[in-house]
């Protein structure tokens, strides 16, 4: 039979982070551990971690709502994979993020619990993948100069958070940008900052930048405003928030075929697991939209699973994937960044077991004076 057990994890910002939900500086995740009764060593590993003001499963008692479902799974004494798997779709719309832990949980456990949750190039060591370089929220030289640093690294992709300052200064900045580096790629996120009746306008200004897309550029529920933007839009239009509140196949259905945007961007975490996403995947490319796949401030544990992923489906694209170096107490794991590339160092040790206990995070920051 199988036995399901999550336990949290506060992770610690290196500094402060600054987004379009305010200034995080922690980030709570649950580890989700499942395991057989007859091999109770052989443990696989998942990470579930909703996202304060964003993830639809975002609440207070989230960590009483996992406990609760482990002990409902548990009570069921469930004898095979295929049964686990239903148990974790029937969640996925109410309870995403624990959807996608227990789902890499399990899917770690059936492929021998060595954290190899797909079996390709990239996770045996052999292929690098490209990720793109986040510039976080700044003022005007503050920005620049995390974009000048970023590409002195290598990256030849870079995605700005937009919205933050005035448009006419963020225009500025963008046009400098462009001019000092006309060969890369400009990915552009509003979080809904646009206000409908600017949208366009702002979005013919950005016409010339060669912009690759904007997410989100107005708020989310805007269905006929964003279907507008998309026919007319001289830049691209991608949808990530607009994603988070579906929660049947319909509706799914009839939000691509009233907006029809040209980009999505596949966060596992918001959308309910690895299955999920792959729904929205294969619904984009019946209708010719393109798509990313985002990290979404994972753990080491959780960022290894969607790099593997993406690295089994993704194709040669450059996806939006973190590199852990954001938190002072992540966990140790094979994942390496050299340039704008992450690898898997086979060389490289996981550190888990320890994590089982309810004061890990606390007793890995006392350990390293953090």
């Amino acid at each position: 039979m199988f036995h399901l057990a999550v336990t949290p994890y506060q992770l610690f910002f290196r500094k402060p982070a600054p987004t379009s939900r305010g200034m995080l500086t922690t980030r709570t995740v649950w580890f989700v551990r499942v395991w057989r009764s007859e091999a109770p060593d052989q443990v696989g590993w998942g990470e579930s971690g909703p996202l304060p003001n964003l993830s639809r499963d975002n609440c207070e008692d989230f960590g009483a709502l996992a406990e609760q479902f482990c002990a409902r799974f548990n009570d069921a004494q469930i004898d095979s994979f295929d049964t686990a798997q239903t148990w974790v779709q029937q969640i996925a719309w109410d309870l995403p993020a624990l959807a996608f832990g227990v789902e890499m949980a399990l899917r770690d456990l059936r492929t021998g619990a060595q954290r190899r949750w797909w079996d390709t190039p990239f996770t045996r060591g052999e292929s690098a993948l490209p990720t793109h370089g986040l510039i976080w929220m700044d003022d005007f030289d503050g920005v620049l100069q995390q974009i000048e640093t970023k590409i002195a690294t290598g990256f030849m992709v870079i995605k700005l958070k937009i919205g933050a300052m005035p448009f006419e200064e963020e225009l500025a900045l963008l046009r400098t940008v462009r001019s000092a580096y006309p060969n890369i790629e400009i990915r552009l996120d509003a979080n809904g900052a646009f206000k409908p009746a600017e949208a366009l306008d702002r979005l013919d200004a950005l016409g010339p930048l060669d912009i690759a897309f904007v997410e989100q550029p107005v708020r989310v529920g805007a269905w006929s405003v964003l279907a507008d933007l998309c026919r007319h839009s001289p830049v691209p239009i991608a949808l990530d928030e607009e994603m988070i509140p579906i929660r049947s196949p319909q509706e799914r259905d009839a939000l691509l075929s009233i907006v029809r945007p040209q980009f999505l961007i596949i966060k596992p975490t918001l959308l309910g697991g690895f299955a999920a996403g792959q729904k929205w995947i294969d619904e984009a490319e019946t209708r010719n939209i393109r798509w990313i796949i985002n990290s979404l401030l994972e753990s080491n544990l959780g960022l290894n699973a969607i790099c593997q992923w993406t690295s089994a489906i993704g194709g040669a694209q450059v996806h939006g994937l973190g590199t852990g170096s954001l938190f002072s107490n992540n966990i140790p794991s094979p994942l390496t960044l050299r340039g704008a590339q992450l690898q898997t160092d086979l060389s490289g040790a996981w550190r888990l077991p320890e994590l089982a206990q309810p004061d890990a995070s606390m007793r890995f920051a006392a350990s390293h004076n953090l």
